[in-house]
């Protein structure tokens, strides 16, 4: 039975379908997806990351409140890293997000990363149509922060936050120039601990992303300081958000830059199924353990053992 996306429990039961791996629950959610393109493409994309600590939870329990208090129907797309050891994820995020969780104009999904790199999962693209087509207006996808490749949430949302810490050392040192290049505003968090360290944080990342090359050319990212215990310079955040938005519908920069990601997405997609293809195939696994093992010894050569496998694998069947 499909379930009805309608509901906030209807669009839970329809997100772990678009996660499950199970082949008839593939078959299901892409039944779903193709019936709910239509009503989707309308929120606010919006995509958080922050090393750890830095107060992506307590940023966004407060954001979203802030949003829903202006009639704004909010979803969070919470992302989780994953034991590597364990393979679990503690999924706690609702836990850190008391007060939004209640709100009947919020729904709060966490995911876990899995082997997903990014600090997304596999299923985030997915999850936010389905988020969009049962009627939420901006979709918040708080990332892991985990490192260099956070740029991957980047490339699918319409404007990426990356939140900083005051008196975290020296700021421009620890400036992860990947992450900024791609950043679309950047919020020193905690400010209200010491105003000061905050200004002047503000200050070094506004002279680093002057001398980048700014990726859109009509969009100049700007430095914001703000609070999310306190709720210090949250409206004027929303309010620089949403001029990007009327900014770049404009020019058509937003259009065209969501059309280069469904095409990424594509790309990504087929690259999946090309190694769960890969995984599944007789001839491999006839081979691999063997060829795994020779190249364990050091007897056989990493690149003369992926040839060999990828010559089973394509070889005409």
């Amino acid at each position: 039975m499909t379930p009805d996306i309608s509901t906030r429990a209807g669009l839970a039961r329809a997100i772990t379908l678009v996660e499950s791996r199970r082949a008839d629950h593939q078959a299901e959610a892409r039944t779903l997806l193709s019936q709910i393109m239509p009503r989707t493409g309308h929120a606010q994309r919006i995509g958080v990351t922050g090393v750890p600590g830095v107060g992506k939870s307590t940023f966004i329990e407060a954001f979203g409140t802030l949003l829903t208090g202006l009639g704004k129907r909010v979803a969070v797309l919470a992302v989780d890293p994953t034991s590597r050891r364990s393979g679990g994820s503690i999924l706690g995020d609702k836990t850190r997000m008391a007060k939004l969780s209640a709100d009947e104009r919020a729904f709060i999904r966490p995911s876990p990363a899995g082997d997903t790199l990014g600090g997304v999962s596999r299923k985030t693209r997915e999850t936010m149509l389905l988020c969009e087509a049962a009627g939420y207006d901006v979709v918040l996808v708080e990332t892991v922060g985990v490192g260099q490749s956070e740029t991957v949430v980047a490339d699918m949302v319409d404007f990426f936050l990356v939140l900083m810490l005051p008196n975290a050392g020296d700021e421009l040192q620890g400036i992860k120039k990947g992450v900024l290049e791609v950043a679309d505003l950047i919020a020193v968090n905690k400010a209200d601990i010491d105003p000061t360290a905050a200004k002047r944080a503000a200050r070094a990342y506004g002279v680093a992303l002057h001398i980048m090359e700014q990726s859109d050319p009509d969009w100049s990212p700007p430095v914001h300081t703000i609070s999310g215990f306190g709720g210090e310079g949250l409206p004027e955040l929303w309010a620089a958000i949403e001029l990007h938005r009327n900014k770049t519908e404009a020019s058509g920069t937003r259009a065209r830059r969501r059309a280069a990601q469904q095409v990424r997405w594509l790309d990504a997609l087929i690259q999946e199924g090309l190694t769960e293809g890969f995984a599944r195939s007789p001839e491999v696994a006839a081979r691999l353990v063997k060829v795994r093992q020779g190249v364990a010894d050091g007897q056989i050569p990493a690149s003369t053992a992926a040839d060999e496998l990828l010559a089973l694998f394509f070889a005409p069947k």
